[in-house]
């Protein structure tokens, strides 16, 4: 039995002080109140007193002749873990860029408990079986929960969906091309077809491959002018190396990631457009990935009204990534920070920002996508995220434009574990033992050089930011203390 006590409770429902008590894998009682003691906890409870109970204090051990641990909050926010729908560990086969090891520390100084994995690995997850050992293997560390979600079409071939019928959604919720789009619209509708029928969420990388395509010819201009004044391509630059550069160089790098971008934005709201109607027709849930524009969220808030129409089946969530919600990629140096999808413009930021406020968007994924830093030189999208989201959101999210903790937690916790079914995201008795302890008032300095994950290449790098993640629990164990 573990008792943490001297906690300000922070979930969906709660914002009071109290103590919770964990039995096993499973929160075995809330109490609310201010309590100095394990043994006052068990007392308000009606639980009796502890015997030989481990010593009070934030590091204090279990007690081998009882099996208590105590642990005093001193205050901090008590919540619950995090869950992340959209993460790249890289495995298999690309552990140069990050490992089952590396990802799942990451994972866990992040504060996540709970992890969706995208496929796009080498060789591609395509079958329950392949999902499976990665899901056992992560087991076997006894860490974070991984679900490794399946390619919707066999190795990503864009024509195969025959592999989906072997599918259960208790160990594989979630299926997804993530990192590319299905180009085929029947193809795409025979795979929601099959996740309809088994009730798996199809999670969309809206990106028209075409539009695409010819956005890459746009970057790759750019990225050959940036290589040869050593521009880095995430968004952090030395202002020597900058005031370097000619203007008439700069001007057509901008120039060329403008267009890159323009395009970039109409594939995913082409994209976007296309896969709502797909699902409809399909009865089917779908999950957008990484919404960024002001036309993708208004497209998904008209679907979200049109649910009640459906009665067989349709659902439509999206998320938010903490990179597209903090920053804007229109001016230098956050323009040369490259992603899929772009960062977009103030206009784009605050449409989000209004999503997450009102309740439209469903969740906060980080799209942790981690690189070896030449590949990221050389224009690999993406950034490494798992250990800045949660202090991303909370400055923000809570400090800059004042949204309740309460509702941070549902957007991080509790309404991604609805989305995939899970027992977690709340503080309350029943649900997972799965809780991170929280100093929100922290401040500190991004130094990605100290990531647990391989990857370092992050816009991030050098800012400073108000909240840090103290401590993770998963099934009732620690998992992560503060370093």
């Amino acid at each position: 039995m573990t008792i943490i006590y001297n906690a300000r409770i922070v979930d969906e429902n709660t914002d009071k002080k109290g103590a919770v008590i964990i039995d096993g894998k499973k929160i075995k009682r809330v109490v609310y109140g201010t309590f100095k003691s394990a043994e006052s906890v068990l007392k308000a409870a009606n639980l009796g007193k502890p015997k030989n109970a481990a010593g009070a204090g934030r590091n204090s051990s279990l007690s081998k002749s009882s099996g208590m641990t105590e642990i005093d909050a001193h205050g901090l926010v008590l919540a619950p873990a995090f869950i992340d729908m959209h993460a790249h560990f890289r495995y298999p086969g690309q552990t140069q860029k990050e490992d089952l090891d590396s990802a799942l520390k990451a994972a866990a100084a992040g504060g996540f408990g709970t992890l969706v994995l995208m496929p796009n690995t080498n060789p591609v997850v395509s079958s329950k079986d392949e999902a499976l050992k990665v899901d056992q293997e992560a087991a076997e560390r006894k860490m974070s929960r991984v679900f490794q979600s399946v390619s919707l079409t066999k190795g990503f071939d864009g024509a195969t969906t025959v592999h989906l019928e072997g599918l259960d959604k208790k160990t594989t919720p979630v299926i997804s091309e993530d990192g590319r789009e299905v180009a085929s619209s029947a193809v795409m509708l025979d795979a929601m077809k099959i996740a309809a029928k088994k009730k798996i969420v199809v999670s969309c990388h809206c990106e028209d491959p075409a539009l695409a395509a010819l956005a890459k010819t746009y970057r790759t201009r750019a990225l050959e002018l940036m290589a040869k004044y050593k521009i880095p391509a995430w968004g952090a630059i030395d202002k020597k190396v900058l005031a370097a550069v000619p203007k008439t160089a700069l001007d057509k790098i901008v120039q060329n990631i403008k267009e890159a971008n323009s395009l970039l934005e109409l594939a995913e709201d082409a994209a976007t457009e296309r896969n709502i109607l797909l699902a409809q027709k399909a009865d089917c849930h779908i999950h957008l990935c990484h919404v960024s524009t002001i036309k993708s969220v208004m497209a998904a808030r008209r679907a979200k009204a049109e649910e009640k129409n459906y009665k067989n089946g349709f659902k439509i969530t999206f998320e938010i990534t903490p990179h597209h919600l903090a920053l804007e990629g229109t001016a230098v140096p956050k323009i040369f920070a490259f992603v899929n999808p772009p960062l977009r413009t103030a206009n784009d930021r605050a449409a989000l920002l209004a999503a997450l406020k009102d309740g439209t968007a469903d969740c906060i994924a980080t799209d942790h996508a981690p690189h070896t830093m030449e590949d990221k030189a050389a224009g690999a999208p993406g950034f490494t995220g798992l250990e800045t989201a949660y202090a991303v959101c909370n400055t923000v999210l809570c400090k800059q434009e004042k949204l309740s903790e309460q509702k941070l937690m549902a957007l991080m916790s509790a309404r991604p574990a609805r989305i995939l079914g899970l027992k977690k995201g709340l503080v309350a008795a029943g649900y997972d033992a799965d809780l991170v302890l929280l100093d929100p008032d922290k401040k500190w300095r991004v130094d990605s050089s100290r990531f647990y994950s391989k990857g370092k290449a992050t816009p991030l790098d050098g800012k400073t930011l108000a909240g840090r993640v103290v401590a993770t629990f998963v099934a009732g164990r620690k998992i992560f203390g503060e370093r």
